[in-house]
């Protein structure tokens, strides 16, 4: 006697193919996304190892001098230890927002899949090498520096090609919310990042560079033989990028369908009226390839210096947070290290809510760029408020940096996300999906600018007091709204036209009911 199908599979087959598809994208660049974080996260744990308190530990077994630093790891164990991570961390930065303006031109002229494959198998390659050092012994400052270079640059492969990936196979419809919950693998990353690193920190810290190595070159494996770049390819519908309004009799706006919003309601028979039974797994014939967009070309785009310049403030107010909220933390509330850390992840925690709630309403009014003024207009005061009032109490605490969180990270995952898939696929390409890598990279590249930025400034500001530093950060959350005035002013716009030509056609209706009468 056989079994039943196991609900699983019932369930699978199910869905349509196309959800099929799109639901196997999002979960494998996901995954994908969160390795990336997930290897970039154990020089942060390792720090502490590499200079910790040696005094600490007992006497020098070694019965030398200098006991102060007998257990730290050279060339880390001088007076200028900050210096040299600050090196580290700069070295890896730089790399990053350099290489991430190259970084789109070559998404663009490559296979998706195995550009996002092969970097990521590079990233374990030199994120094993920097674990290595500890086993091989070495003492060179510049062979750690090296290895957060090459690791930086070959990290951009990343970011545009995941986007691309999922702006192929979502329509702009449902692109924020969908994107605003999927942008949640940086924090995911960072959290199994932490906790990978932490197993081996005490006792072979390597380990900690070359498991989180292994795990993202073994998804770059699972990226190469599984992603699917376009719909097409596996003869599925390609999502609607555009919608089209056009006014009937009434003057009322029709508009067109999503392919992926009708994918659930598809009977026998799809909408151009061949059977579903009828698609093909294999490849669909390809069309003449357009032609890749220039890095001058994807300038051109209406937004995209709007908000890339937008995300430079906005990524550097996020990163600030992300390197120096700790430390704020334990010199201003007096907290232990290990509290600190743990009160920091409740920002990371309010950014995945602000920027699911950022798609949400962004997709229910049409304004990217609305959204995230009016979250940076509220930021501002929010983090004055949280510098003067937020140490009050345990609770306070808790609350404020929720929702500075959610705030502060809002519109940098709606940028990064929606935003940049919206502007690869930007009316004025006509239907050209070849700008989706250099848009996300230039968007993206001018942000990692300000995320080198902040926490530099925040090193050479905070000595004068940290009331200075949040001035800062106040200061450019403003500028990233003003950047965003002239856009925010075409919605408006927009808006205001679509409600006078809805009022329009009400009178219009009223007056040829009441002639017919």
């Amino acid at each position: 006697m056989r079994a039943a199908l196991a609900p699983g599979i019932r369930l699978l087959r199910a869905l349509p193919r196309d959800s099929r598809y799109r639901g196997l994208t999002l979960v494998l660049t996901f995954l994908c996304y969160t390795s990336y974080h997930l290897s970039r996260k154990p020089i942060s744990i390792v720090k502490s190892q590499l200079h910790p308190n040696c005094s600490a530990l007992g006497p020098n077994p070694h019965n030398d001098s200098n006991s102060s630093t007998w257990c730290s790891w050279a060339p880390f164990d001088g007076d200028n230890y900050n210096e040299l991570f600050g090196a580290l961390d700069n070295a890896f930065l730089v790399a990053y927002a350099i290489g991430m303006f190259i970084s789109g031109i070559f998404g663009e002229r490559l296979p998706l899949r195995y550009y996002l494959s092969g970097g990521m198998v590079l990233s374990g390659l030199f994120t094993m090498l920097f674990g290595l050092g500890y086993f091989w012994d070495i003492h060179v400052l510049w062979y750690f520096i090296i290895m957060q270079i090459c690791n930086g640059l070959v990290q951009t492969t990343g970011w545009p090609a995941v986007v691309a990936c999922v702006g192929n196979w979502f329509g702009k419809g449902k692109r924020g919310l969908i994107m605003g919950i999927w942008n949640s693998h940086t924090s995911v990353g960072n959290i199994l990042g932490s906790l990978i690193a932490g197993v081996w920190v005490s006792s072979a810290w390597g380990l900690s560079f070359i498991v989180p190595g292994i795990i993202i070159a073994a998804m770059g494996v699972i990226c190469f033989l599984f992603l699917v770049e376009y719909p097409e390819d596996v003869g599925c519908s390609p999502p609607l990028h555009h919608v089209a309004s056009d006014e009937d009799a009434g003057g009322a706006p029709t508009t067109e369908k999503d392919p992926e919003g009708i994918a659930s309601h598809e009977g026998p028979l799809s909408v151009s009226g061949q059977s579903s039974t009828a698609r093909s797994d294999s490849p669909k014939e390809p069309a003449e390839e357009p032609e890749a967009i220039s890095f001058l070309g994807a300038l051109r785009i209406p937004g995209v210096v709007e908000f890339s310049l937008c995300l430079l403030f906005a990524k550097l107010v996020s990163y600030t947070f992300l390197y120096w909220l700790p430390l704020y933390i334990v010199n201003v509330a007096h907290f232990s290290a290990k509290e600190a850390g743990d009160l920091s992840t409740l920002f990371d925690a309010g950014g995945i809510l602000g920027g699911i709630f950022a798609g949400l309403i962004s997709d229910y009014t049409g304004g990217r760029a609305t959204t995230c003024c009016v979250m940076l207009v509220v930021a501002a005061p929010m983090l004055f408020l949280y510098n003067h009032v937020g140490q009050n109490g345990i609770g306070t605490s808790i609350a404020m940096l929720i929702v500075c969180g959610a705030l502060v990270n809002g519109p940098y995952a709606l940028i990064t996300t929606a935003v940049s898939a919206d502007l690869g696929t930007h009316e004025s390409l006509k239907g050209n999906a070849k700008a989706l890598s250099t848009v996300t990279a230039i968007i993206d590249g001018t942000g990692s600018i300000g995320a080198a930025l902040g926490p530099l400034l925040a090193g050479l500001i905070s000595p004068t007091g940290w009331n200075n530093v949040f001035y800062m950060l106040i200061a450019a959350d403003v500028l990233a709204c003003l950047l965003l005035t002239r856009v925010v002013v075409k919605e408006v716009r927009g808006w205001c036209g679509y409600m006078a030509r809805k009022r329009g056609s009400s009178v219009q209706l009223t007056e040829s009911v009441l002639d017919g009468k």
